[in-house]
């Protein structure tokens, strides 16, 4: 069967290329798998810096807490604040020591830092006793 010059380019024209309407969706898809890569991306940045932001803090209420234990003192009741720095950031922190149960001999110790904002990151808490 013979087409004409025009039959032989109409029925190339169907068969290279893509529609707009293709294109344009490709794009779509291309563009939210990229947003939804962005947002990961952020999530896992944010993440890391709150990691470091806790892991510092928890830091710095673990060397109060071995500092005290390291000089043997043996801290009366009731609350202490300290500052520490760590990793260039500057934390407040707060020693809360209680009677531990009903030998007097031991005492709760409950280290709390916060960031500058007043926001608490970690508690540690731990047993000290007096040692003779």
């Amino acid at each position: 069967m013979l087409l004409g010059r025009h039959g032989r380019h109409a029925a190339r024209r169907r068969v290279a290329g893509f529609t707009l309407i293709e294109v344009m969706v490709a794009l779509a898809i291309v563009a939210m798998a990229l947003a939804a890569g962005l947002r990961a991306t952020q999530a896992l940045a944010g993440n890391a810096e709150r990691l470091e932001e806790v892991t510092a803090a928890q830091w710095c209420a673990d060397n109060h807490l071995t500092e005290l234990r390291l000089t043997k003192t043996f801290p009366g009741t009731g609350q202490a604040e300290f500052r520490c720095e760590q990793l260039g950031r500057a934390y407040l922190g707060r020693l809360v020591v209680r009677p531990a149960g009903f030998n007097p001999d031991f005492r709760q110790l409950q280290a709390t830092v916060y960031r500058e904002d007043g926001v608490a990151l970690v508690t540690l808490t731990t047993l000290a006793y007096r040692l003779w």
